[in-house]
């Protein structure tokens, strides 16, 4: 019998196979666009400031279009957006102009914002109906992405490839897979809001409703997403720069050395659910904490880039799993599941938000080994909080509840 959600799984995939593909495109290049521009470590960090600032409008703005207009269109936008944007950053490096690269990743960051939480939204939809795992294979396929584009970035820096031309190359190929997967994105998923007196009504119940983060539980779980999250985009945001600049490699090993933590990451995230399953949602983000934290210490102290190179891996299997398992904790609320989704997905991107700047501040002043003790201290907090992603006392704990499952809320209304 032929699978109905095969073609649907497949488009959510290829989506985010792209976002992955345009991200660590533009991070392995991103010494060559640093050159470009003639900025500094302070003056990246700025630029940066834009990805950061359009993720976080996108993921706030995400939540009420997709209960207004359903993800469908949500996750068009989005992933037009993303194109664009990796379009106007060739262009931007091209013309040494920095604003213009700012402008670029402004469109990919408010891009991706917007489709992280429409394919979150949909993916859930469909674990829900199939009962299968989709989440993590979401994940794991934006890492996947990220291999693939840094493997090809690698490549091309190594044959001093123009920076411009390789952009503009990824944003077609991306636009490609875009316009295959949109038709295989059905309408109507998580639309909830009503229209007239129904809408007033449910308007109103939403008002009376307590905030989602007087749950101590959840506020745990944002602690771990921030960390998590924060772990992850420095190293998109850093790590080239940081074998470059920290352990004096060339252009291409230090993508090199980031396309291993993307390796690492895919594995991670396509390897980790039975360990979910068998030991447990806060088990599996505590032993991660810890590992990602000695990756980054081992990034930050290691006496040789060979030894720095092993300490990334570690880092980036340490981070792969917390982003999709405190996200499967979070939806664990038969009434609120989406609301809480959407919350502890927003405390993630504030981490994208501050991230870059502060990094970019502390590099400066103190060196980007050194700066990366941040991110190694918040995972160890992380490591603390992560007895917030246990089941609720009113759920049974058993393997089904410690897996990466979709919140309730956010099944298709149809």
């Amino acid at each position: 019998m032929a699978d109905p959600y095969r073609r649907r799984r497949l488009s959510l995939f290829a989506l985010s196979l792209l976002t992955g593909i345009g991200l660590s495109s533009w991070v392995t290049r991103t010494p060559a666009v640093r050159d470009a521009v003639e900025a500094s470590t302070a003056g990246m960090g700025l630029i940066l400031f834009g990805l950061s600032v359009g993720s976080m409008v996108g993921v706030l703005s995400a939540g009420y279009y997709v209960r207004r207009h359903g993800a469908r269109p949500v996750i068009v936008v989005g992933a037009a957006l993303t194109v664009v944007g990796v379009a106007v950053i060739a262009l931007g490096a091209g013309a040494a102009a920095a604003a213009g690269v700012f402008a670029g990743l402004l469109l990919v960051g408010l891009g991706g914002g917007l489709g992280e939480i429409g394919l979150n939204i949909e993916a859930a939809a469909v674990e829900t109906a199939t009962r299968r795992p989709v989440l993590p294979l979401l994940h794991g396929c934006f890492s996947l992405g990220t291999v693939v584009g840094a493997l090809a970035g690698i490549g091309l820096t190594a044959v001093s490839f123009p920076v411009v031309w390789h952009l503009l190359a990824v944003a077609v190929v991306m636009a490609a897979f875009a316009l295959w997967a949109f038709p295989g994105i059905p309408a109507g998923t998580g639309r909830t809001r009503a229209h007239g007196r129904q809408d007033d009504d449910s308007r109103r119940t939403r008002e009376r409703r307590p905030s989602v983060w007087r749950d101590s539980r959840l506020v745990l779980i944002g602690v771990v997403v921030l960390a998590m999250a924060f772990a992850e985009g420095s190293a998109n945001d850093w790590l080239p720069l940081l074998m470059v600049d920290g352990h004096g490699v060339s252009a291409a090993s230090g993508s090199l050395v980031y396309a291993g933590f993307a390796l690492a990451m895919t594995v991670g995230r396509f390897a980790g659910g039975p360990f979910v399953v068998r030991y447990g949602r806060r088990a599996v983000l505590s032993v991660s904490a810890v590992g990602g934290a000695i990756g980054v210490a081992g990034v930050v102290f290691a006496p040789n880039p060979v030894l720095a190179g092993i300490a990334v891996a570690l880092w980036g299997l340490g981070a792969s799993l917390g982003f999709p398992v405190a996200i499967s904790a979070a939806g664990d609320d038969p009434e609120r599941g989406a609301e809480r989704v959407s919350a502890v997905a927003t405390s993630g991107y504030l981490a994208f938000l501050v991230g870059p700047p502060l990094l970019g501040f502390l590099g400066e002043h103190a060196g980007l080994r050194q700066a990366m003790l941040v991110v190694a201290a918040l995972l160890v907090v992380a490591a603390l909080a992560a007895r917030g992603a246990n089941p609720p006392p009113s759920t049974p704990a058993t393997p089904t509840d410690r897996a990466i499952r979709p919140p309730a809320a956010t099944r298709d209304p149809r």
